[in-house]
């Protein structure tokens, strides 16, 4: 049966423990935690209270997000690394993410040889803390990162298979118009929809990212039949931007009916 997880992008107001209980009452199997939501990473929580809450509730810490611009390596960066592999190793994560750039200021195959250079450095300080990196390409023009089978080229040129994998988003995989799955290669698939049915595939934006649902235009259901069909068994995690989910009264209703129309679709694969 596929793992779900959701991403704390999907109730951000939540307090942690709060956010804890969301997901162990819509039966999920882990979370994804971030450290860009205007508040400390884990609400000022150590480390190792963190684990222990998370355990005592039968939940995975899958990633921590995010580590930022990661293809742009500075000192502060390497910096900024090495305090949140520290973190999400005592906090018992399983990887950390890795976000490329989104502005413009890097495209093409220069943007390529700065993700590669950039892997080698974050290589070794996930090796010595036992930490997954997950490098996920952004399929928004402006991302130095579009396209998964770059992520991989980029990887393999490290040697870095041990440490890092993929994120497949359903989102980004639409915008990106990249056709290829790569579910031996994914560590974790991030889930959303879009259901706006004015808004032009070159102009969907994190805000139009709901919980997935019956309307949805990007695929996400088909796009989890194609990988788990070749294989795919790593959790599926929710990651809805769009400020009518965050600011909903009732998650855990609205995250359920979302999950079983999902096993829904998925359930003669399953069997």
């Amino acid at each position: 049966m596929t793992a779900f997880a959701i991403n704390q992008i999907t109730a951000p107001a939540l307090g942690f423990e709060a956010f804890l209980d969301l997901a162990r009452a819509c039966g999920c199997d882990g979370v994804e935690l971030r450290n860009d939501l205007g508040r400390p990473l884990f609400d000022g929580l150590a480390p190792g209270d963190v684990a222990a809450l998370a355990g005592a509730r039968g939940l995975s810490i899958y990633a921590i997000a995010e580590l930022a611009r990661f293809d742009d390596v500075t000192h502060e960066r390497i910096g900024q690394a090495e305090r949140l592999c520290r973190d999400a190793a005592a906090s018992g994560a399983t990887a950390i993410a890795l976000i490329p750039r989104n502005d413009g200021t890097a495209t093409g195959k220069s943007a390529i040889r700065d993700v590669t250079r950039a892997l080698g450095e974050y290589l070794p300080l996930l090796r010595a803390h036992g930490l997954m990196g997950y490098v996920e390409p952004l399929g928004f023009a402006s991302a130095s990162l579009r396209l998964k089978s770059d992520a991989l080229d980029a990887i393999a040129a490290v040697g870095g298979q041990d440490r890092l994998r993929i994120v497949h988003d359903t989102f980004h995989h639409h915008l990106s118009g990249e056709g290829a799955f790569y579910p031996a290669e994914t560590g974790i698939v991030h889930v959303s929809s879009v259901t706006d049915p004015a808004v032009k595939r070159s102009d969907m934006a994190d805000a139009h990212r709901h919980l997935v649902d019956p309307i949805d235009r990007l695929g996400s259901i088909q796009q989890l039949q194609s990988l788990i069909a070749d294989g795919y068994q790593g959790p599926v995690s929710f990651e809805p931007f769009s400020e009518a989910v965050q600011r909903l009264n009732d998650h855990k209703t609205h995250v359920l009916r979302s999950i079983e129309f999902i096993r829904s679709q998925l359930c003669d694969i399953a069997a």
